[in-house]
């Protein structure tokens, strides 16, 4: 971890994070321990050819961990974010149907589809349209707790899919990873590492990069700033960034900072990417953070990431004076569609 000065800061949390974001995060262990319960019960016994996760933003966050997860797969995982499924869906799918709300427009017309094509369907949500659908319709239903933001639900939505996957016997059993991921998750440098990362980026237009393989995490980082912190952020990964995204470093318009995301497991060629692009995005005076991911778990790698990600989110928010929980624009936005 990189050495800096402390600095005293005082918060005012009560009166800025009124929803409790502090308190979810605080409690996110229990969240998957409780987590870890869902779908246990769920089996699918048909042939299955791919897995298809559907739903939008925070919802459809759990497809992109379990694409992470098992990056590498005999059965092919896609995420779906829109109206319609793709056009190979059929009998011979298992479509994890995902709306945190159960009433996320995109997701009801998606599972409409995923009907029409006679899929193999888990629909998961807290209640809702979705949970009205599939119960008249006798589609497996697996209902989650509700009264958090979708974006800080991602444990209740994507342990229900590890369950019904292990269930039936399409990946082996990860008890033991599920386990020490919790364990791990409980610890106070979570916390703490984020502070200092918020500390570096108050100001600044945070850049996430990650390799393929760890997208997921990458990407949750930077909704995690877009909707806790209420500013822009981007992400990218290796190697595509370095056909594109790095030529934008030859005429600096904005006031950036880079965070790596790197994993030791990374193929060794991205590993040299990763290096290179580092010098040249430090020779152009961009301050870099570096966040390295070791151990045998890679279950565990990639929630310990977000997690950072998730508290270095809530601190920059009070750092802007903004509560982290609710999303204006987008409720404003939906009220709009529907006019």
């Amino acid at each position: 971890m990189e050495e800096m000065e402390e600095q005293e800061e005082e918060f005012d949390i009560e009166t800025i994070d009124k929803e409790d974001m502090y308190g979810v995060l605080k409690n996110f262990p229990k969240q998957m321990q409780e987590a870890a319960k869902l779908g246990k019960d769920v089996k699918i016994t048909d042939k299955i050819d791919n897995i298809i996760i559907t739903g939008m933003g925070g919802s459809a966050l759990p497809g992109e961990i379990l694409k992470s997860f098992f990056y590498s797969t005999s059965i092919p995982i896609f995420v779906n974010k829109g109206y319609t499924l793709p056009e190979f869906t059929n009998m011979r799918s298992l479509v994890f149907v995902i709306s945190y709300s159960g009433n996320t427009e995109e997701t009801i017309y998606a599972y409409r589809n995923a009907l029409r094509k006679g899929a193999r369907i888990v629909a998961i949500s807290s209640g809702g349209k979705l949970e009205e659908l599939s119960t008249k319709q006798r589609q497996i239903f697996i209902k989650v707790p509700s009264g958090i933001q979708p974006r800080s639900g991602y444990a209740y939505l994507f342990f229900p899919i590890l369950n019904v996957l292990m269930n039936s016997k399409i990946i082996g059993d990860m008890s033991h990873e599920i386990e020490m991921t919790m364990n791990i998750l409980k610890k106070p440098i979570f916390e703490e590492r984020a502070k200092e990362i918020a500390r570096k980026l108050e100001g600044k237009i945070p850049l996430i990069y990650s390799s393929d393989r760890m997208f997921a995490v990458a990407y949750k980082w930077k909704i995690n700033f877009n909707e806790n912190s209420k500013v822009h952020a981007f992400c990218n990964m290796f190697p595509e960034l370095n056909h594109n995204e790095m030529v934008g470093y030859t005429t600096i318009e904005g006031d950036y900072h880079v965070i790596l995301v790197k994993d030791e497991d990374d193929h060794m060629r991205v590993k040299k990417r990763f290096e290179i692009t580092k010098d040249i995005i430090k020779k152009k005076g961009i301050p870099v953070t570096e966040i390295m991911l070791k151990g045998s778990s890679t279950l565990t790698k990639i929630f310990s990431a977000i997690y950072i990600g998730d508290w270095a989110s809530y601190y920059l928010a009070l750092k802007y004076k903004v509560d982290p929980t609710p999303v204006k624009a987008v409720e404003d936005f939906k009220k709009r569609l529907k006019e």
